[in-house]
């Protein structure tokens, strides 16, 4: 990072950093209805499923992201946004400057915990009016939210005890994250759903990411460059040496683009997106020890408790 420090030296001013335009919440909700529709194209057509399956796939998928939405719009997380991925499903995203431990566990429950509900009503429902519609219904609130309270990140549960646990200690979300790789991956290759092996590669790709912004991160340290900060605060000077540091580690991916120019490129956009990957939020441990194990505990009723006890009372009326 020598000709990066070196660049710097040389130059007093540094260009304006890119405008961060943020779409409007009417683009978003219309993006996220097109791809809510081309999911269940892609569905009926490659899995010959009925309209109604794929219709409660739809609101099971709905009700557990919404549920992420609501919470994080109720404790002020900025640009939150709804993704739908086809095939694989969907994910909230937002940005707040101080993450609360509290408040993220609440967060990540937000999106299991009332599908779950949901499920285990119209189940007992379903015991006392039988019907093969509100039977189906049940089962897949049931089945999607229960996989997502596994502990593999990056499901819910996964994310629930990085959150509670190893939040700030690198080394162990690390392998956390490896361990899970490879679960996940046995976990798709014995379920022999070939096509979801694109979430494991993903990872990986993820992963080798975000070990080099680690090694970014600890050279900004190093020359105490504050990188704690939102990107809209990001001074100009710390954009353009971020974006240089990138430019040295991600060769490959940027080739063309020569650091210590300071122009915006083609591809700056590009750039300025992984240089808010970058950027880290401060994360507030404001959970007591009791306060994770209340937690803890919730997860694993939800988890282990209660469908342990349904089949007992299944088993039990046969």
């Amino acid at each position: 990072m020598e000709t990066v420090e070196n660049n710097f030296s040389q130059q007093d001013t540094y260009p304006p950093k890119p405008v961060l335009i943020e779409q409007s919440n009417s683009n978003n909700l219309t993006r996220s209805l097109f791809s809510l529709m081309i999911y269940a194209v892609l569905f009926y057509v490659l899995f010959d499923q009925n309209i109604a399956y794929i219709a409660a796939l739809l609101l099971v998928l709905l009700i557990h992201e919404f549920g992420h939405f609501f919470a994080m719009k109720m404790y002020n997380y900025t640009n939150v946004k709804l993704f739908i991925i086809p095939l694989m499903g969907a994910m909230v995203s937002g940005t707040k400057q101080n993450v609360s431990q509290k408040q993220m566990s609440i967060i990540l429950l937000a999106g299991p915990l009332p599908g779950l509900i949901v499920g285990y009503v119209l189940y007992f429902v379903n015991r006392s009016i039988p019907n093969e519609t509100l039977k189906m219904l049940a089962n897949t609130f049931i089945f999607i939210n229960l996989f997502n309270l596994l502990p593999i990140y990056p499901l819910d549960g996964g994310r629930l005890l990085e959150t509670l646990f190893i939040k700030n200690n690198y080394g162990i979300r690390l392998v956390f994250t490896i361990l899970s790789l490879v679960f996940l991956t046995i976990l798709i290759a014995l379920s022999q759903s070939y096509f979801m092996l694109i979430i494991p590669i993903f990872m990986g790709l993820e992963l080798n990411n975000e070990i080099k912004n680690k090694k970014i991160r600890d050279y900004l340290d190093s020359e105490k460059i504050n990188y704690h900060c939102e990107y809209r605060e990001l001074p100009d000077r710390n954009y353009w040496l971020i974006r240089d540091c990138l430019l040295f580690s991600f060769q490959r991916k940027y080739n063309g683009v020569q650091p210590g120019i300071y122009q915006y490129s083609v591809g700056e956009s590009l750039l300025m997106r992984h240089v808010m990957t970058v950027l880290k939020t401060n994360f507030v441990n404001d959970l007591s020890v009791l306060g994770k194990l209340i937690f803890l505990s919730v997860y694993l009723i939800f988890l282990v408790v209660i469908p342990l006890i349904s089949l007992i009372l299944l088993a039990f009326s046969v």
